[in-house]
């Protein structure tokens, strides 16, 4: 291929990439609504274009190459944008200590034993109602029994359970003996 013929496509490609300059500000100012950010970024795709502009295939899809450059600087201002925090300056606080785990763990296996206990139809009801969030309607229907049943079952469950970790709760202050005992 002759040079100058070459020189003469770039150079026509060069002045093509130039005069779409207003039209990418205009496409980045509408995105952003800040004449400094969008100086930046029409700035960073007309040079992005102008050093890759030998990767253009078509020269027909010059638009769609340039506002496609510009949506790539786009998003990587916003990732330049990210919040970065130091580690030195975070102060890591930690409100899971073994502690509340073992308690929280003691807890679900309370409630867990307590239910295990009750009979297979207030286990149902109640776990349909308190876990699954259905409505007393909507119960009855999945258990097919009248609604009256459902809210007697379910009352039984609760009074039954708060019955049962009542008495946990009970024999477990008995059974703590003092770690110190007091002597004269």
């Amino acid at each position: 291929m002759n040079p100058l013929l070459h020189f003469c496509k770039d150079r026509e490609l060069k002045n093509r990439i130039a005069a779409q300059r207003n039209r990418l500000y205009r496409i980045a100012y509408s995105w952003c609504h800040d004449e400094a950010l969008s100086d930046d970024l029409t700035q960073e795709t007309m040079t992005k274009a102008l050093k890759k502009y030998s990767s253009l295939k078509n020269p027909e899809a010059l638009n769609c190459w340039l506002y496609g450059i510009l949506a790539n600087c786009w998003r990587d201002h916003f990732r330049r944008q990210r919040d970065h925090d130091d580690i030195e300056n975070c102060e890591f606080t930690v409100d899971e200590t073994p502690e509340s785990q073992y308690d929280r763990q003691y807890i679900t296996d309370t409630i867990l034993s307590a239910v295990a206990e009750l009979p297979i139809a207030q286990r149902q009801t109640l776990t349909l109602v308190d876990l699954e969030g259905f409505s007393y309607a909507e119960v009855a229907e999945i258990l097919q029994t009248p609604i009256g049943t459902v809210m007697s079952r379910l009352c039984r469950a609760r009074k039954c359970l708060t019955k049962q970790l009542l008495n946990l709760q009970t024999q477990s202050r008995d059974d703590q003996t003092p770690f110190l005992r007091r002597v004269k």
